[in-house]
This record gives C-alpha cells, structure tokens and sequence, in this order.
C-alpha cells in the first residue's frame, strides 16, 4: 500500500500488513494514519515500530500558522516570549536554565556563579529539588524571553498548575534514557488543557545509553494518549545537553551553545494575546515577601498597562472588591527584580503595596476591572495531624510551642501555597493539614522546625470519598527503575501491598528493569524505604496521582514493633550492651530519653518496653581484666523517615534541633 507524500516523508513498516508500508510526512499526520480511518485493510491492533532516522530534523510549528486572529481588541506581542519549563524530577530543568542564564550574559565573565542558580532555598540546595517556582529573563535577538523554573515532585504539582496561567508555551525536559516519566504525563496534560504550544527538549543527549528514537516516540504517543490537537502533535524537538550548554535539531549534530533552542521557542512559542487598550487586569498566580516591602503579587498583565501610583481594584468575584494602590512595580530582567515605571499588557510582574493580595485575586481597572477566571488545584489526597508538644523535653528547644502559635503559622502557609488545606481538629490545640503527598507535608514540617516552631505530628493518612455506598480511596501511578537481579523482591514488596503492574520492560543497556504500578496511595506509605532495603538501595520510586478507585482492602505497612523507653533519665552504654540485642535502635550513650519515646525498632511484631538508662551496680568487688564494650552504630532517622515509620498510635515530636518519636499517650488510654 504506497502513498504518494511530500517530499520531507519517511516510511513505516507495517507489521500487521505482510509486505505492505506507511508513508506519512509528518508526526501529526501519522496520528491520523494510526487512529483514524484512512487504513481500512489492515488492523492497527499492534504499535508500529517507528523508524526516525529519516524524521526531518527542522519541522515548521503549526502553531505559528495558526488561522488570523478573529477580528478584535486582542493582538499578540512578537517582543516577548512567556515560558515554563516542565518536566519529571531530576530531567535537568534548573540545570537547563542555569546554561540559559549563563549563554545570555546575565553573569560578568569573572563572576563566580554556583551550580543550580535557580534553587535559592536552603531546603532545594540541600535535597537537590526545586520546590518553588521561580522567574527569571534573558534577551534574545532583542526578545525578551521570560523563564519560569517549576517543581518537578509530583506534590508540588499546585505550583506547576498555577504559573501555567502567566505562560504561551512550555519547554518539556525530557530525560535521553528514561523518556516520559510519571510527573511528564501530568504537566504535559496541564499544558495541553491550557493550549499552550509545546516544545520538546530531549535533554542529557550525552549519556552513554541515551536513546533518542525511542524517547520521541514515548513523547509522541503520550501526546496522543492525552488528546493534543494536531497543531500540538507537530511538536519541534531540540536535543540538549543541559550541563554542557549545547543543543542541536538532531542528536549527532549538536551545536556549541543552546542557540537552536534559543530560536525554537522564538519561532514556535507564540507572544502573548493581550488587549492593549483594554481595561487593566492582572492575574496574582504567585506571592513573594520581603520584610521591608512586604507581600509582593507575582502575574501577566492580560489587558491594559500598569503604572506605578495607580490605583486600582483587587476583585475577586463580581461583587466582592476592595481598592488599593501600587505602591513600587518591577519587571524580571535577567536573575533580578528590576523597577519600572510602566508594564505593557503581555509582561510578567511583580507589584508591592497591596497587603492582603492573595493568589487568584486579580488587580484590575478602579472604574471599569473585571476579574479574571481564579486559579483551580487539584484536590489533596493526604492528611497529617499537627498538634501542640505535650512531651517532658517541651520547650526546651523550641522558640514558638503555643496552639495560638502554631495555628497563626500554619494559617499563614495557606496564602502562598495553594494545594494545601488547614481544618482544627478534635481538639483546640490539634490541626489537620492536608497535602498533594507526604513530601509537600513534610517540606512545611522543616520550614517550621528551622523556623523555630516546636509540635507533634501524627502519621499520614489517605483522604477517602463516599460516592453513594461506596467507599474510594486515591490511586496513583508508580514507577519504579531497579536493576535486574532485584525485580523479584520489589514485585513482591508491591504485590503485598496492593500494587497491579501493567508494564514491565528493559531500560536501556544499563541491564535496569523498569515497572509500572497502579497502587492505592496507602500503599505507597512508608514504602520508600522498603523498597530500598529490598533492592540494597539501589531502586528509584515515583509516583503521581492518578484517580479515586474502591477501596482496595486492608494492606500491613509494617511488620516490626517498637523498643520503647521503660522511664525517664539518660541512656547508658551498660543498658544499651543489653537493648540492642531486642532490634535495632535509634541512641547511643548519653542521649536524654523519657517514658513513651521509641527507642528502635523491635525485631519481632509488637511493642516491647525497656530500661536503657540502667546503671552498672557499683560494687567492692574488682573483676579480674576490663570489658571492652561494642555497641552497634544507632541508626539515624531523617524527618522523612520518622514519618513513614510512625504507626497509628504513635507520633513525631519535632523542635528545631531534635527529631524524637513517641507512644501516642491519647492512643495508649483508648485502647484500655
């Protein structure tokens, strides 16, 4: 079956039609020939393997040939371009945009400028995660590109879907050996519902086992499984390597700096639609603080122009509005805030003297604004309680240990950090947080410790839904690589918990396995660190939300009870000597330790009390030669850890320089 094509076509063996081929001009039109009904004869049943070699490297951008503008107010800058840069954990976006900033000169050449410019947070350098979204802007061939770097966790997945409101288009970073990974799947879908044009940006194109074809191809069929238009299917792909700072239009022939990718989103990111005599309309997508400015607003200008002094209108529905004036305006130029007088309707912003500003509100015209649509999140699907420190050791360490405290605290998070919820609890010192994971949760639980504050948390816990008599639970899609030799256990550890893989194949030649699960979000509590014991430390988990499904059953976390302290005092090595044979623990000698504090972690199921402060009785009589005394190396438990670890009836007690785990005294008086 020969079909006469373009001249830029490239052919594809069809497996299902014996001597048969597919010609088909560009990745578009082979959607069509795949899913439409232009192939009658054959059944398309089976994937076809596509063969890119013969893929033209430099495609036109269909979105830039979209029919005119419809006869309007609205028109489009060709001076500025808005950009996200969206991709899995660890695909190489800050390291990206560090080549980005450093290519466009924002930097003296003598300048000294550290690695992964972007993260400023102290948390972020020390996790090597991005936590926040951050702005920032280069020119290019007199366009003013401005960038903004996102999250890659699944959990601050809120911050992805906010900033998608100032952009046209986004760069996807898509890793040379791993292609699309979980988090890829659902900042692309955000991005596609918004309509944004995408640029695809393979990226560490110089790993030895990178493997291009296959990745464009993965990218190709997801934006299909996501229902991309055909203008979105006819992506461009750029292949980079972020670290070196070289990019090309085809993987053998890479340039010396990343100006292919500098001119792809210049031709295929189309300049903002903005109404350029309208009336003023400014969407807050995110909020800044400084103490001497105070709150800063964070947005595009949609329509109109902003001018420092102005008065305006901060609407957030029709009939709910306040007045307020702009007291100072500035414009993101390279890595700083710059004033300005005046911002033209398509620029990004930030704007100072409105104090009660808050994500979504919008800061429109004083006689004639109108809001724009607010910012909507995807619901949270976990839940922890913080509670006010009721252990012996409270206040000792801790600057902040009042209810009032913390709830002023945990109520001052909410204004910048969209996909969280705050509720009271039970009772008047206890609260309930909710979160996108336990990641989003406990990145909160650091800020405050370093904060100064001084609380409880109980373990997490999954939000369920009723839908008539029937109870649901959140689903979410793990991946996990592991290599060869450790499959069987990570299947096995799966399986207990009510994983169903429904994909399983080789990666690359560096002899790893990689698995798809669907698994109950319970599941995937305190997992982490099963999964790498099983596979001696070397397996990656990651996981994204999928849907609600029915309740899925009773799943064990955890087999192992705890040791627990049998009273007050400070630990001994003679105590110990005798302790560590019951499991493993979490002291050494000379640690203060109280009644209910767990101690380690018992080798067998249950809870078993003991007295690590006992003291060596001191008698008249010598022994012959001194003992020498071995203790084993206490194991040492990060935040993180404590909170997978933690039972029902059991807590973490968190100061600014102490993390401890306790009996739930509350628990221990219920169960009696």
């Amino acid at each position: 079956m020969e079909m006469s094509m373009a001249s830029s076509s490239f052919c594809i063996p069809n497996s299902t039609c014996t001597n048969k081929t597919i010609c088909v001009s560009t990745p578009f039109l082979l959607k069509k020939h795949l899913f439409g009904t232009t192939l009658p004869s054959c059944s398309l049943s089976t994937k076809l393997p596509l063969k890119l070699s013969s893929l033209p490297t430099s495609i036109k951008c269909a979105v830039t040939e979209a029919p005119s503008e419809k006869k309007s107010q609205l028109m489009r800058r060709s001076d500025i371009r808005n950009i996200a840069i969206v991709a899995h954990v660890d695909h190489g976006k800050t390291t990206l945009v560090d080549s980005m900033l450093k290519q466009a000169k924002v930097f003296r050449d003598n300048q000294f400028v550290q690695e992964r410019i972007m993260d400023s947070n102290d948390i972020e350098r020390e996790r090597g995660i991005t936590i926040l979204s951050k702005n920032t802007s280069i020119t290019y061939k007199d366009t003013k590109i401005n960038i903004i770097d996102t999250p890659g966790h699944s959990d601050f997945g809120g911050e992805v879907e906010r900033i998608l409101n100032m952009v046209e288009g986004v760069l996807l970073v898509v890793d040379s050996v791993e292609g699309p990974m979980p988090q890829t799947r659902f900042v692309l879908k955000k991005a596609l519902e918004f309509g944004h044009a995408v640029v695809v940006v393979v990226n560490k194109i110089d790993r030895p086992s990178a493997r291009p074809e296959f990745v464009v191809n993965s990218t190709f069929e997801l934006f299909i499984e996501l229902n991309a238009t055909d203008e979105q299917c006819d992506f461009q792909v750029i292949y980079a390597s972020g670290i070196k700072g070289k990019a090309g239009l085809s993987p053998e022939n890479l340039a010396e700096d990343l100006g292919p990718l500098f001119e792809a989103v210049i031709r295929c990111i189309p300049g903002p639609k903005i109404n350029k005599d309208g009336a003023l309309q400014m969407l807050a997508t995110n909020i800044d603080y400084e103490e001497h400015k105070g709150r800063i607003a964070i947005g595009r200008v949609h329509a109109g122009s902003l001018r420092r002094g102005m008065d305006v209108r901060i609407c957030t529905s029709e009939d709910a509005c306040r007045f307020g004036r702009v007291s100072e305006l500035f414009v993101f130029e390279k890595f700083n805030r710059v004033p300005a007088e005046t911002v033209e309707a398509g620029d990004i912003c930030a704007v100072c003297g409105i104090d009660d500003i808050q994500i979504g509100e919008t800061i429109a015209d004083k006689s004639e604004g109108k809001p724009l649509p607010s910012i909507k999140v995807e619901e949270p699907t976990v839940k922890m309680s913080f509670s006010v420190n009721t252990s012996p050791f409270v206040g000792r360490e801790g600057k902040y240990v009042t209810s009032r405290n913390l709830r002023d605290r945990l109520y001052r998070e909410l204004e910048r950090n969209l996909a969280m919820k705050v509720e009271d609890g039970e009772t008047a010192d206890t609260f309930i947080v909710s979160g996108r994971g336990t990641l989003h949760i406990t990145i909160l639980i650091e800020n405050m410790r370093r904060e100064g504050y001084e609380f409880m948390v109980g373990p997490p816990k999954v939000i369920n839904k009723r839908e008539g008599d029937k109870l649901l639970e959140p689903y979410e899609i793990a991946t996990v690589e592991v290599p060869e030799e450790h499959v069987g256990s990570v299947v096995e550890l799966l399986g207990k918990r009510r994983g169903q893989m429904f994909d399983m194949q080789g990666l690359g030649s560096e002899g790893t396995t990689f698995l798809r699960y669907k698994i109950p979000t319970r599941g995937l509590l305190g997992l982490r660190n099963s999964i790498l014991t099983a596979s001696r430390g070397t397996a990656i988990l990651n996981t994204v939300f999928d849907s609600y499904g029915p309740w899925a059953g009773d799943i064990s976390t955890r087999d192992l009870g705890s040791l627990v302290a049998f009273e007050d005092g400070t630990s001994t090595s003679y105590a110990l000597i005798s302790s560590q044979g019951r499991g493993q623990l979490f002291i050494g000698p000379g640690v203060d330790v109280y009644k209910g504090q767990i101690v380690g972690i018992h080798q067998r199921s249950g809870d078993l009390a003991l007295n690590v402060c006992k003291k060596k009785a001191a008698t008249n009589v010598r022994s012959n030669k001194e003992v020498t005394v071995v203790l084993d190396t206490a194991i040492d438990f990060s935040l993180d850890d404590c909170i997978e670890y933690i039972q029902e009836d059991e807590l973490v007690e968190v100061t600014p320089s102490s993390i401890r785990m306790l009996k739930n005294p509350k628990a221990a008086k219920k169960t009696r």
